[in-house]
């Protein structure tokens, strides 16, 4: 099997110069982007994070305080607060990943 068949990485000495530094690929290591310069709007997105974060600290929080004692606060303590938080982890890593 031949280097190229593999489709792997395969290491080529001759790509790199004396000090080990490889002469291409590492541009970004001499000329960083400047973070200003990526594209990071509040957007649509982060509205949506915004919407599950009021669920999640203020809508799920009230509706343990009005849940009814006679249908069971074990629901109450534990359901009530998980769902809202898993989601709102879910939209947040959704929202804050790029395409």
């Amino acid at each position: 099997m031949s280097s190229s068949d593999d489709g792997g990485y395969v290491h080529d000495p001759a790509a790199f110069e004396e000090d080990g530094e490889s002469d291409e690929g590492d541009n970004w290591l001499v000329n960083p982007a400047h973070p200003e310069t990526a594209d990071r709007e509040f957007d649509w997105q982060g509205w949506v994070v915004v919407g599950m974060i009021v669920v999640a600290f203020i809508i799920a929080p009230a509706a343990i305080l009005l849940w009814p004692p006679s249908v069971g606060y074990r629901f109450a303590l534990l359901t009530l607060p998980l769902f809202p938080a898993f989601f709102l982890a879910i939209t947040a890593v959704w929202a804050t990943t790029r395409p």
